[in-house]
């Protein structure tokens, strides 16, 4: 039985290694995976998943109006396919992330999703929140605040290193504008 699976942590967790390392797993085996990422997210490049640690592949890429759905179900017509990725699944809608539950029910395709759990303000993301309702399966993926425990929240920082606490909910950036911290210490707004 397939299943949709949640993978979620805070930023610089190793979230999109796991995903290309569970990628080039299955093409190991000779099996085939369709990769996605949010088409607004081009760090590494348009359509392309890449980690800090150099690791990367190209990937589909999708928007929010897009049917995930159908579209996995349209490159399925063209060749087996025996597992979706999905990075920075915070970006999916609602929407798509039943879009995916049924990718996984009635494709009988397995999909991972690698992505945040809230925001800078500590605000679940939709697509965060859909998938934390619908996963079969959730795991927390985790990394360290500057202080050695447990890294569960994410704060922006401005040009000048600050913390920043007003603004849009998505704003694409690495380790230039975002560190992620121990709940404590993202309360206290304490860098170090």
């Amino acid at each position: 039985m397939a299943k949709l699976y949640f993978n979620y942590s805070t930023m610089n967790a190793g979230k999109s290694t796991l995903l290309l390392q569970a990628a080039y797993n299955y093409q190991e085996r000779g099996m085939t995976t369709l990769l996605m990422i949010a088409a607004f997210d081009d760090r590494a490049g348009k359509g392309r998943i890449a980690s800090r640690i150099g690791l990367g592949a190209e990937a589909d890429v999708f928007t929010s109006e897009d049917n995930v759905y159908d579209h996995i179900a349209e490159a399925g017509k063209a060749g087996k396919i025996d597992a979706v990725l999905v990075d920075e699944a915070q970006f999916l809608t609602d929407a798509q992330a039943w879009q995916l539950a049924r990718v996984a029910d009635e494709l009988r395709i397995p999909v991972m999703c690698y992505g945040l759990r809230t925001d800078f303000q500590g605000k679940l993301f939709p697509g965060s929140a859909a998938l934390l309702a619908l996963a079969d399966n959730l795991k927390e993926v985790k990394t360290i605040c500057w202080c050695g425990r447990k890294a569960t929240m994410v704060a922006r920082l401005d040009a000048d290193g600050r913390i920043v606490e007003e603004g849009n909910q998505v704003e694409i950036g690495g380790n230039d504008k975002y560190v992620s911290l121990c709940r404590n210490h993202w309360t206290r707004r304490a860098l170090a």
